[in-house]
């Protein structure tokens, strides 16, 4: 039985007195049946009958029923405990990703995009309290997730993401981060933040990602900055093939690091710089250390009392033991 504990252990020690019952019984068993002195045993049969045989089952049930009176003096208890997590200072967080066909680099394994896609996903399964949305970009910005507690949801999500010419191609980053601040600015929570990843410099869009940063600022958004990608020359598409297969070539990784450094300084966040998968999950791990939800745990123990059946059981041996000495062992004990 799972959880079982007991209430008083110390009544085990009870336990030393059936070896010594059952000693007394076994010295005395012959001085308890009735008996009749006679001259001589040549006439009477010495074949033990049947009833004889069966006596021990006397001690057996007196033995039994002390062990298990012993057990319910020591209380068995089936404990539950039931954890209620709650938290009433959560943290809303909005990724907004760079899906621009430069994301489909090779520098990171198997390329960032999935690479990312994946750290995200431990990230995501890490925040059990807090709600999050994502919010891809490239030219243009999109909500794939608002923000929420539902993690399958957001976990379906973040394996959907694919490359496509859904989006048009290019780098929006202040478009990216205002589609972000819009989802988070009328956000109750206590902690907002913005984790906003990118591979290149800002190239698109119609919003100054300074403007959407100052945006952030005033609506108390903290953003973090991550640039993807490796240092010197990477393996990047450059083409794609009449069949559909990209063309990749060795180019130069180029990610405007002075645009992200202000807008984390500006909102009061951190910069990073992920050159592969290792460097990308560890910049993960620290936000998640440096943004902790305050958690209140409610524990409920629930004690299950189990010394009344035992009781009950010892009981019945008992009375089955007074059945047997009234009638079949009746003259023999």
């Amino acid at each position: 039985m799972k959880n079982i504990s007991f209430l008083h252990p110390e009544f085990f020690w009870l336990f030393l007195l059936i070896p010594i019952a059952f000693f007394i019984w076994y010295k005395n068993r012959t001085k308890q049946r009735a008996t009749i002195k006679i001259s001589s045993i040549k006439a009477v049969s010495q074949k033990k009958s049947l009833i004889v045989k069966l006596l021990p089952i006397s001690i057996a049930l007196r033995l039994l029923a002390l062990s298990a009176l012993i057990v319910a003096l020591a209380r068995p208890q089936v404990v539950s405990v039931d954890n209620q997590v709650h938290s009433t200072h959560g943290i809303d967080i909005v990724m907004a990703m760079d899906i621009s066909g430069s994301m489909l680099a090779k520098d990171l394994k198997p390329n960032r995009l999935e690479a990312l896609k994946e750290v995200a996903g431990q990230f995501v399964t890490q925040r059990v309290s807090d709600r999050i949305g994502i919010v891809i970009y490239a030219a243009e910005a999109y909500t794939k997730t608002p923000v929420t507690s539902d993690k399958t949801l957001l976990l379906n999500a973040l394996e959907d993401i694919k490359y496509s010419n859904d989006l048009r191609d290019g780098t929006a980053i202040g478009v990216g981060l205002a589609t972000a601040v819009n989802r988070l600015k009328d956000s109750p929570a206590k902690s907002k933040i913005i984790i906003l990843l990118t591979d290149g410099v800002n190239n698109s869009g119609t919003v100054d990602p300074k403007l959407a940063a100052s945006i952030a600022k005033e609506f108390g958004i903290k953003v973090y900055t991550i640039g993807i990608g490796t240092n010197g020359l990477a393996e990047s598409p450059v083409a794609i093939k009449p069949n559909g297969e990209l063309v990749y070539e060795k180019i130069p990784v180029e990610i405007d690091e002075q645009l992200m450094k202000n807008i984390a300084k500006e909102t009061k966040g951190k910069y990073f710089r992920a050159t592969d998968t290792k460097s990308l999950k560890q910049i993960y791990d620290e936000i998640n250390e440096m943004e902790k939800t305050k958690i209140d745990e409610q524990k409920f123990v629930n004690k299950d009392e189990k010394f009344h059946l035992l009781a009950l059981l010892s009981f019945i041996l008992l009375a089955f033991d007074f059945i047997l000495q009234k009638t079949l062992f009746r003259g023999f004990i």
